[in-house]
């Protein structure tokens, strides 16, 4: 029986973990595809940790688990995690409207994916 590869990491500054990152690999027809999630402790937020972090961990999972796309889907208020995702390469494909529930309220999210050439 062959192990999958991890798919979750610490994010790391001086040997402390600040924060994490991480894939949700899917099956069946998604096989190519995988969602990443992230979050970086807010003391370290503005510092290009979390850009520098997605852009090589996409650059690591796509060969790793064979992925032709990699999504995102913030929080369309969520400005600093779509700055993050459009530095590191994720291209914007749509508003997906009312999709989520966040402290009681029905939000938009922004769906951003990374695709293969």
């Amino acid at each position: 029986m062959n192990a999958r590869p991890e798919t979750n990491f610490a994010i790391t500054v001086n040997g402390e973990a600040v924060g994490g990152i991480g894939l949700l690999l899917h099956d069946d027809i998604e096989r190519y595809t995988a969602e990443v999630g992230y979050w970086l402790g807010q003391p370290y937020w503005g510092q290009g940790i979390i850009t520098h972090a997605l852009q090589a961990f996409t650059d690591y999972a796509m060969p790793k688990f064979e992925l032709n796309r990699i999504y995102a889907v913030p929080f369309l208020r969520n400005s600093a995690s779509i700055k993050v995702l459009e530095k590191a390469g994720y291209q914007r494909e749509g508003i997906m409207r009312r999709s989520a529930v966040k402290d009681g309220q029905v939000i938009d999210q922004v769906m951003y994916a990374y695709t293969v050439s």
